[in-house]
């Protein structure tokens, strides 16, 4: 069995093709045979009137995996009571699995405010936090991360941000497109597309 447990974490509000192809192209940097897609709760960190019904996500992203086999999604986040805290989820799988080696995938405007996520000290204890590059965010030197948790493991994380593909889609746009009645076609896999129209989402 693979002793490395990736995690990718969002809204997913909803999935769509540059979640998908980011992850593949990091299960590859990486060498990575599995990777887990978990939806989260309504953030802690970004309160959204416009983050689609739990189901919803969960739904569609269990959709947008079904054509890769080396995707799995849980809702580990998603049954959890209380707040959805990262740092909880990692410690749920290392007390599951402790002999495995966690990777958490982060946008890299997740990188950039982790010094407000909920014990994020502790998520770079238990974790290898590997960043996705995303369109439009410079990660400067993590100033904030550097003050609180040294030179060291901040220029560690600036070291495992990955060069992968650009696709240049955003759920906000998706969300936006839908609203003013425009296609999404080829922005998100088409039984997502399926899903959102069938269940009128983000109207």
């Amino acid at each position: 069995m693979d002793s490395t447990i990736a995690l990718f974490g969002g809204s997913f509000n909803p999935i769509h093709v540059a979640h998908l192809a980011v992850a593949r192209a990091a299960m590859e940097a990486l060498g990575l045979e599995r990777l887990v897609l978990v939806p989260s709760a309504r953030p802690p960190h970004k309160p959204s009137a416009d983050l689609a019904a739990d189901t919803h996500r969960l739904a569609m992203c269990r959709l947008a995996a079904a054509d890769d086999p080396r995707f799995e999604v849980s809702d580990v986040e998603l049954r959890r009571q209380g707040p959805s805290y990262t740092v909880d989820t990692l410690a749920d799988v290392r007390r599951r699995r402790p002999e495995a080696s966690l990777v958490l995938l982060v946008g890299a405007d997740m990188l950039r405010d982790l010094h407000l996520w909920h014990r994020f000290e502790e998520i770079v204890r238990l974790a290898r936090v590997v960043t996705l590059p995303r369109p439009g965010v410079e990660l400067g030197r993590l100033e904030p991360l550097r003050r609180a948790l040294g030179d060291a493991t901040a220029d560690a994380l600036l070291a495992d941000v990955l060069p992968t593909p650009r696709v240049d889609v955003s759920a906000t746009d998706i969300r936006r497109r839908i609203r003013q009645g425009l296609p999404i076609d080829g922005l998100v896999p088409p039984a997502v597309a399926d899903y959102i129209r069938e269940h009128r989402l983000y109207h």
